[in-house]
Order: C-alpha cells, then structure tokens, then sequence
C-alpha cells in the first residue's frame, strides 16, 4: 500500500480526504499540531474506518520534526499538504501570522521531500490566487491578479515556491468548501471562531450567535450579495485521491480548478439552509469585508478531463450535512 503523509490531516478538508485516501487503499499517515482542530476528528476518522490511523502531533514548521517523521516511516509516496492557517479576515488583520506559517511549512516540507527522495506533492491551493477575475466562470489559465488579502498571497507564492521545486505537483486550487462527512463524526473542527459562511450560519441556528451579518448588499451580484462556488467537502476529498493517482502516473507540475461552476449568492446559501433544514435564520445587512472578492465560480472542464473528477453532492446535502455536524459536536 502507498503510504501518504498528509499534513493537516486532522482538519476540515484533511480528515475527509483522510476516509477517501483510505478508500482508495493507500495507507495515510497524519501529521498535525492541533493549533486548529482537535482530535475529535482523529477520532471520528477511526470509528468511520473501524481502524487506528497513524499521527504525528508535529508542527510543519518545525525541520527537526518533520526530519524525524520523514526518517520513522521510510518509503513515502506523496505528500498532501493541507497545514495552514486559511482565514480571510484574519489575515488582514495578521499577516506576518499567515506568511511566516503558510509559506514556512511548505518549506519545510519541500526540503524534507528532497533529502528524503519524496517526488509527488498535492497542495491545497485556494481560487483566491485569481484575485477579482476579469472573466468567469475562471479557468486555470487566468492570471494570477492583486490578491485580496495575505491569505491569498501566501496561495500565490507557495504555488510558486512548487513551480521553483524538481518535485512533481498538483496545485488544487478549490472554491468554497461546505458540508461534512455523512456520519457527522467528522467535520470541521475549528478553534477559533469560524469566518466562513456555512459554519456561522449554523451556529446561528442552533443558537451559539444571535445572528449572521451579511457583508454587503451593493455588490454587482443578481442580489447585491457576494457570489461563491459552494463544494461539498466529500467531492473535494476526493480530488486529492485523484490527484494523487493522476500524479504518479503523470509526472510534473500541475493545476486544477475544483468547484461545481455554479455561483450561488450569500443570500441565496442562506435560503438553501433554510429550506433544507426548516429553519429560519436572523441575519442583518452590514458593510462591505476588507479581503472579499465579489463573485467567483469555477471552469471545470480541465479536472474533469484529466482527474475524471465532478462534483456528485447538492448544495441541499451540503446544507443538510452542516446542520448535521453542528448539532452533534
């Protein structure tokens, strides 16, 4: 069995792919400090696959660690790297936090393939390196334009950093992630308060916040609200199984897109959570956010042509299984 070190793979996105790696037959191999989620996915991950799972609590900035890591299990195949810190606002708030982090554990990381003759990286790359497209739905080929903000700067370099590397790449560059594990023992695990949509709505709902404040209602949107590719983390965690796959079997430096191509407005989400779940939402009208772009929604025709890849959950599942998680957490 192909062994995977997946780093932040006890996170949101990482725990997911953590089940699809598994399913595959590859054997992964989790490394994660923990500074933003908890064990309670390590957990969730094991009754899911009714197995152990091996984990480093390591810190990827952290040569010697990782050094460490690297040596104890030998022959890795690829590594999936997940490990940063991914909160718009907040990086505009604390940039240095986000360069010193993002950009040093790939590093890191990128050293510990090269002396450890480790070829295949996935990164976990953001459709904010496109900035405010001037054409949508955007495809790969779309420049790289003024970042919105630090987080998705750290984006842009670090694909850059792999283009720099002799290592084989796929940067995944994916949209707006949203749903959990159809267990709801998995999910996102987040220790500081969430900035993205979904997760905000249902604390919302189940009463953790008095209400959702939408930034923004001037937008040139159909509604005025901020537009987003909304994808169910399932369907994303598996792109990076079929990336990995695509990987070693085509050497090189790669990119994909992976969204569903439809853009879906703040308000229009918020009415599919309702719905979905029957339950109404407080929410208010507040100013424009520092860091948002106004709207963005995936071209997929390149991961569809070489991964094979398509997204296979509704927006309602996604929404279905949030409300899920968050009941149960």
């Amino acid at each position: 069995m192909k062994k995977i070190l997946v780093t932040g793979g006890a996170g949101y996105i990482g725990s997911h792919t953590i089940v699809e790696l598994i399913a595959a037959g590859y054997t992964p191999v989790i490394v994660d400090n923990l500074c933003n989620t908890s064990t309670q996915n390590i957990d969730g991950i094991e009754k899911i696959i009714d197995t152990k799972v091996k984990w480093h609590n390591v810190d990827c900035t952290d040569k010697d660690a990782m050094d460490k890591v690297f040596t104890e299990h030998g022959k890795i195949e690829g590594i999936i790297h997940f490990a940063a810190y991914k909160a718009v606002e907040e990086s505009v708030q604390n940039p240095q936090k986000y360069y010193d982090n993002n950009m040093g554990s790939l590093e890191v990381v990128l050293k510990c393939m090269q002396e450890n003759d480790v070829k295949n990286i996935i990164f976990s790359s953001s459709c904010t390196v496109y900035g405010m497209p001037d054409v949508l739905p955007v495809d790969e080929n779309a420049p790289f334009k003024k970042a919105e903000s630090p987080y998705g700067e750290t984006k842009q370099i670090c694909e850059e950093m792999l283009k720099a590397d002799t290592c084989n790449s796929v940067a995944l560059r994916y949209f707006n992630p949203i749903g959990s594990h159809p267990s709801a023992l998995i999910g996102d695990c987040s220790a500081d308060r969430p900035s993205n949509l979904v997760p905000i709505i249902t604390e919302v709902a189940i009463g953790k916040r008095k209400k959702i404040t939408v930034f923004g209602d001037d937008y040139n949107t159909p509604d005025g609200t901020c537009v987003r590719d909304y994808i169910h983390v399932v369907d994303l965690a598996k792109s990076h199984v079929l990336a990995m796959d695509f990987l070693i079997r085509t050497p090189g430096q790669h990119a994909f897109n992976v969204g569903t191509g439809i853009g879906v407005s703040v308000l229009d989400a918020l009415k599919a959570f309702e719905e979905t779940n029957n339950l109404k939402i407080n929410y208010s009208i507040g100013p424009r956010r520092s860091g948002d772009i106004e709207q963005i929604y995936a071209n997929g025709n390149l991961v569809k042509t070489k991964l094979g890849w398509e997204p296979i959950e509704s927006l309602e599942q996604a929404m279905k299984s949030a409300w899920d998680w968050e009941k149960q957490k």
